[in-house]
C-alpha cells in the first residue's frame, strides 16, 4: 500500500470517530436537553467522552507503536525449547526476504517488507502490522469501539423513543431528525463489521493464537480429518488466564489500560503436558506434500558428463533451409563486397555448416509445428546448449580462403571498376 493511501485512510478513520462522537452531542443530544448544562446531562456524557477518549488513545498507539522486528545479529538457541524450524529441512527458520533468522511465530510482511513478530495481520485500517508490541493495543481499540458505539446506539434510541409520546416540545426539528439518520446510518454498520472481527479475536486472545497461526490450525484440522496425520497439540496454548495474561499483562485492573506487552517477542512459553511426539513441529507438514522429497542435485549438470545426448538445436532446420535457399554470389557489374562483409556472411556459412554437420546426431520428434513442419523437442535438459564459435578461426579460415597468411597485416586496396563502366573523365569528355 502506498504511504500516502495508508495516511489518508487513517484520517478517514479519525474523522468518522469524529463524527459519531460529537455530532450525536452537538446536534442530538444537547438540543433534546434543551442546551442547558445538567447533572442528568453530565452522567449521560461523561462514560461517553471517556469510551471515545480510550478508543482514540488505543487508535493512536496501534498507529505509532512499532509491532517489533527482528533484532540484527540475532540467532536462534537450538539447545533450548521453544525454537521453530521449517517443515521442509527440519533447520531453523530463515527468511529469504530479509536473509536472517526468524524467531518463533514470526512472518515476513509484503507490505512493511520486514520480519514482524509475532505478526497477526496487516490492518490497512491503521496503516500498521499488528504484531507483537501493539496487539495488545488493537484489542483494547476493538473493545472500546464495540462499547463505544454501543452507548451511542442506546443514546440515539433513547432519544428517538422520546419524540413517540404526546408532549409537542420534545418532536426533534429538521436539522436533528437529520443527524439521528446520519448517525444510525453510520453507527450500525461500523458497530456489526467490527464487533464480528471483535468476537474473532477475542477468541484467538483466549486461545493465544494469531490470524496466521489460525489459519495453520484449521490447516491440520483437515489433515487430522483426513486422516493424514495424526492429532497435534497447538504449543502456544497456555490456558485462557495466562493467555491473557500473555498479551495485555498480569494485572487485571490494567488490562483495559494501554500498558506494553510482556516479553521481548523472541521466545515464547511452551505448553506444559503435550503428549504428542517430541520431534513433531508445529505447523506439522503434510505428508503428501511433494516438496517433502526434493533434493538440489549437488552437479547443475543434469547428465554426468556434462551434455545431454538427445539435446538438439531447435531452430537447424531454419538454418539449413535458409542456407539453401540462399542466392549465389553478386552479378557481373555489382559492386564488390567489402570483406567486413564477406566476413559475416562467412561466419553464417560457417556457424551454418557446423550445425548441419551435427543434424545426424539427433532425431526428429513426430510433433508438428505451426507450419505443418516436423519440430524437433528437446527433452530431459535444463537449458539450451550452443556450440561455441571462435571469432578468431573464422577470420584466420576466411584469410586462407583469400591466399593471405594469417596474422599479418593487410591493407585493403579496392579493386578497379570492371571496363563496361565509363570512368568520370570519359563521361566528361563524351558531353
Amino acid at each position: 500500500m502506498h504511504p500516502i493511501l495508508g495516511r489518508l485512510i487513517v484520517n478517514f478513520v479519525l474523522c468518522l470517530i469524529s463524527f459519531l462522537a460529537y455530532s450525536s452531542q452537538i446536534f442530538i443530544i444537547w438540543p433534546w436537553y434543551g442546551g442547558v448544562v445538567s447533572v442528568e446531562l453530565l452522567n449521560l456524557l461523561v462514560p461517553f467522552n471517556v469510551l471515545v477518549a480510550m478508543l482514540l488513545w488505543n487508535y493512536f498507539l496501534c498507529v505509532t507503536t512499532d509491532p517489533g522486528q527482528v533484532p540484527p545479529n540475532w540467532k536462534p538457541d537450538t539447545h533450548s525449547d521453544g525454537y521453530e524450524v521449517k517443515k521442509l529441512t527440519g533447520r531453523p527458520r530463515y527468511c529469504r526476504m530479509c536473509e536472517r533468522p526468524k524467531p518463533p511465530r514470526t512472518h515476513h510482511c509484503k507490505q512493511c517488507n520486514r520480519c514482524v513478530l509475532r505478526m497477526d495481520h496487516h490492518c490497512p485500517w491503521v496503516n500498521n502490522c499488528v504484531g507483537h508490541f501493539n496487539y495488545g493495543h488493537f484489542i483494547r481499540f476493538l473493545l472500546y469501539v464495540d462499547v463505544a458505539c454501543s452507548y451511542h446506539l442506546v443514546m440515539i434510541t433513547r432519544r428517538v423513543l422520546g419524540t413517540m409520546g404526546t408532549r409537542v416540545w420534545d418532536e426533534p426539528s429538521g436539522v436533528e431528525l437529520v443527524f439521528i439518520i446520519l448517525n444510525y446510518v453510520a453507527c450500525v454498520p461500523v458497530l456489526l463489521s467490527v464487533g464480528a472481527f471483535s468476537i474473532y479475536h477475542f477468541m484467538c486472545l483466549l486461545g493465544n493464537t494469531t490470524t496466521i497461526e489460525g489459519w495453520e490450525k484449521d490447516k491440520v484440522a483437515t489433515l487430522v480429518r483426513k486422516g493424514k496425520i495424526r492429532e497435534v497439540k497447538y504449543p502456544y496454548n497456555l490456558g485462557r488466564r495466562k493467555n491473557i495474561e500473555a498479551v495485555l499483562g498480569r494485572n487485571p485492573w490494567l488490562w483495559c489500560w494501554p500498558t506494553t506487552t510482556p516479553g521481548t517477542g523472541l521466545k515464547y512459553e511452551l505448553a506444559d503436558g503435550d503428549d504428542s511426539d517430541g520431534d513433531a513441529s508445529w505447523p506439522p507438514k503434510d505428508p503428501e506434500d511433494k516438496r517433502d522429497g526434493f533434493q538440489l542435485p549437488q552437479s547443475p549438470w543434469t547428465y554426468d558428463n556434462g551434455l545431454n545426448p538427445n539435446l538438439q538445436p531447435y531452430n537447424s532446420q531454419i538454418r539449413a533451409s535458409s542456407s539453401r535457399r540462399r542466392k549465389p554470389g553478386p552479378a557481373s557489374g555489382a559492386m564488390t563486397q567489402t570483406p567486413e562483409q564477406q566476413l559475416s556472411e562467412g561466419e553464417n556459412d560457417i556457424y551454418t555448416s557446423s550445425l548441419d554437420d551435427d543434424d545426424n546426431e539427433y532425431s526428429e520428434d513426430g510433433g508438428e509445428g505451426e507450419t505443418g513442419r516436423s519440430v524437433r523437442v528437446r527433452r530431459g535438459s535444463e537449458g539450451y546448449e550452443i556450440k561455441p564459435v571462435d571469432r578468431e578461426e573464422m577470420l584466420h579460415r576466411y584469410l586462407r580462403e583469400l591466399g593471405e597468411e594469417p596474422g599479418r597485416y593487410h591493407r585493403y586496396i579496392p579493386e578497379p571498376l570492371s571496363d563496361s563502366n565509363p570512368s568520370d573523365d570519359e563521361q566528361r569528355a563524351a558531353s
